[in-house]
């Protein structure tokens, strides 16, 4: 798995309207990129609902916020509908992505790990665990050390 100093590996996606990103164009800015098992689980919904709900507070601490999981495009923006996500989130079902960042678990699911990267694209913080409360506390503390530097 990736760790604290590493360069978060670029990938793309797709956006719902159909346009393409890439993590590398979110440079300038701080992303929190987490990536969680499966979609319509309690765990993974009691997660981007948490990020879902916060979104507003991330993004005027200038943070963008990404969700991986391997599960299908389709399952994947069902989901974020169902959680109110105006973030992306984004399917992996080749599980490059995961791959990348080390997180692919013994059942081919990703590892619900959060990775918090700064505007240069390096991982300043990794916060991992099977609950999902502290993946949102982690982030949103980071989010104020961030803040709180003049």
């Amino acid at each position: 798995m990736l760790g604290v100093g590493e360069t978060a590996p670029d990938f793309s996606f797709r956006l719902p309207d159909g346009s393409s990103r890439t993590l590398g164009s979110y440079r300038g800015r701080a992303v929190i990129l987490f990536f969680f098992p499966t979609a319509n689980t309690t765990g993974c919904t009691v997660e981007t609902r948490g990020f879902s709900r916060d979104y507003d507070d991330f993004q005027r601490a200038g943070v963008e916020l990404i969700g991986v999981s391997v599960d299908s495009s389709e399952t994947l923006a069902a989901f974020a509908q169902k959680c109110g996500s105006r973030f992306p989130i984004v399917g992996d079902p080749s599980k490059q992505i995961v791959r990348a960042y080390g997180v692919l678990g013994l059942l081919g699911f990703a590892r619900r790990v959060t990775f918090l990267v700064d505007a240069e694209g390096r991982i300043e913080d990794v916060v991992q665990g099977m609950l999902p409360g502290p993946h949102l506390e982690g982030s949103k503390k980071w989010i104020a050390g961030r803040l709180a530097r003049p």
